[in-house]
């Protein structure tokens, strides 16, 4: 990514400042966008943008730490004077709050670090007063429902006093919905509400999956209740309304086998089948029309119907556990001579079955006899960065949040369509 990114800055280095904001602000990507930050930084055909550029980057307090610390892995010291001066400006538009919350830990680079080689001046009293806690190391610790938790217990109590405080963000209550319903506190309709606001959903930004995480969580217990998961249901179906629609047919093939069974994470509960299967329930709501399979070493057509509740859908498509043949879609399509406009495929791109055609020449062979322009987009769930196709119509994929879906779209109207978005991105 760097590499190509330091030889287009050479170029068009508004493009890249450009990409680096598009990055953060559009597709919801931290990491990616620091280490253009810190490339911007660094090269002088792209300095003029740097403030800019991380003006738009730095949404939380640690996105300016977490830049520094990329220039200083990258690049060393010193530090360019225009990366000083941004993140100087952008730390001052930050209260004693909002700081202290990612204030501490064992990071490489703190606040104080921050102040010390920016040399950031304080535009105000109140900022003063920040900054001298920050390098006195008295910064006091911010008043999280994580302290009061641990502070007075796991208590209807606490949690009942915790909502009524509108203490609890968005993502604070759906990682605990499950420890909340637990405890049952009187004002729990107050957390459904906040859950099911529309404007709420949007602005947490957060991923489709931790919706279907939570729901699986909350259906371990026994008195949940049937309101959580609809208001589970409606706050996924408001993450993703503006998903743009796949006009055609799509068929969508949902790797199931053995392999599928592997957490996305080590930290995570969540399996990969998990993301296979609410990505394809997702994207068949998005489809003009969708047929949808799901494979092993055999292959099973699924029906899903448009009104079902995206969640439950996912959870009733089987994990059939077997090996995996990637060409069973595609030989399915010969088959029964299903005219298709593209064929979206989430798997983690693993194959160790079925061997009488290569997956391309099955491509190769159905763009032939069926469709010559017929888009394949294989979707590499794990990023183990094994691929089946490859050529002309053909995309793929690492990674698995909803952008997955609207990516789909802009691949197949042309790079210059995604080009156009990232330089007028304002």
């Amino acid at each position: 990514l760097i590499q190509t990114a330091k030889a287009v800055i050479k170029a068009d280095a508004h493009f890249v400042a450009n990409l680096a904001r598009y990055a953060r602000k559009e597709m919801h990507l931290r990491s990616v966008s620091h280490a253009l930050a810190a490339l911007i930084a660094h090269e002088i055909e792209s300095k003029q943008y740097i403030k800019e550029v991380v003006a738009d980057v730095v949404e939380r307090p640690d996105d300016i730490t977490e830049i520094l610390a990329c220039y200083l892995n990258m690049y060393g010291k010193p530090i360019a004077n225009g990366l000083k001066r941004a993140l100087a400006a952008a730390l001052g538009k930050f209260s004693e709050y909002q700081i202290s919350k990612y204030n501490g830990g064992d990071k490489a680079v703190k606040f104080k670090d921050i102040l010390k080689l920016t040399h950031a001046k304080p535009a105000n009293a109140e900022q003063d007063k920040i900054f001298r806690e920050i390098m006195e190391d008295t910064l006091p610790v911010a008043e999280r429902w994580e302290t009061e938790l641990s502070a007075k217990g796991n208590t209807k109590e606490v949690w009942e006093a915790l909502i009524d405080g509108n203490k609890l963000g968005y993502m604070a209550v759906l990682r605990n919905l499950r420890n909340i319903i637990n405890a049952a506190p009187a004002n729990i309709d107050k957390v459904f509400a906040k859950l099911a606001n529309k404007e709420q959903v949007l602005k947490s930004k957060q991923l489709p999956f931790r919706f279907y995480a939570a729901y699986q969580e909350v259906a371990k217990l026994p008195n949940a209740g049937s309101k959580v998961f609809d208001v589970l249901e409606t706050a996924l179906e408001y993450s993703i309304e503006n998903l743009p629609k796949l006009s055609g047919t799509t068929v969508i093939a949902i790797d199931t086998s053995g392999s599928m069974g592997s957490r996305i994470s080590a930290k995570s509960d969540v399996l990969c089948i998990d993301i296979a299967r609410l990505l394809a329930v997702m994207a068949s709501h998005i489809c003009e029309n969708a047929i949808v399979y799901a494979f092993d070493t055999r292959i099973n057509k699924v029906q899903i119907s448009s009104r079902g509740g995206i969640i439950q859908t996912a959870q009733s498509i089987m994990n059939y556990g077997g090996g995996t043949d990637l060409s069973l879609p595609l030989t399915a399509m010969l088959e029964y001579g299903i005219k298709a406009d593209r064929l979206l495929m989430f798997s983690d791109n693993e194959i160790n079955s079925g061997y009488s055609y290569t997956c391309q020449g099955l491509a190769d062979k159905y763009r032939r006899q069926v469709n010559p322009d017929l888009w394949v987009h294989a979707v590499d769930l794990m990023g183990y960065g094994t691929q089946q196709f490859i050529g002309a119509r053909t995309n793929i994929i690492a990674g698995w949040s909803e952008k997955v879906l609207e990516f789909i779209q802009l691949a197949e109207e042309g790079i210059d369509t995604q080009v156009k978005k990232i330089e007028n991105f304002a």
